[in-house]
């Protein structure tokens, strides 16, 4: 497995009903929801990796700003950018634009794991209930 600092994805949606704040509940306008910019930017830093079978990585910080509203219709690209490695942590910078510029922008945090046990992990859990 190789990853390199620099490493970039990018993920990209549209604003639709389904992912207005009225739609999501994070607020009642219908305007592209907070909770979907943070997916999107979690998905732009899940493309930058390119991890081996077996491995995946999940999120586990993000602190963000959402700094203006986009309307239905409106064209939403998220980026991600690997800025630091410290063993299976990596940390990236995100940010989302619109037609108009950007968004929201923040640090995003995720660990590589291994699936299988990863998911075994999380059913124990379920057994604990």
């Amino acid at each position: 497995m190789t990853i390199n600092i620099g490493a970039r994805g990018q993920a990209e949606t549209t604003v639709t009903l389904a992912n207005t704040a009225k739609t999501m509940g994070s607020g009642g306008l219908e305007v592209f929801a907070t909770p979907a910019m943070v997916a999107l930017m979690e998905q732009a830093a899940v493309n930058a990796l390119e991890l081996p079978e077996g491995q995946s990585s999940v999120g586990t910080s993000l602190m963000i700003t959402h700094s203006a509203a986009t309307p239905i219709g409106g064209r939403i690209t998220a980026t991600a950018e690997l800025i630091e490695i410290d063993r299976r942590r990596l940390v990236f910078t995100v940010e989302a634009s619109d037609e108009a510029g950007q968004i929201g922008s923040g640090k995003h945090e995720r660990f590589i794991i291994e699936a299988e046990s990863f998911l075994i992990k999380a059913q124990k859990r379920n057994q604990r209930i």
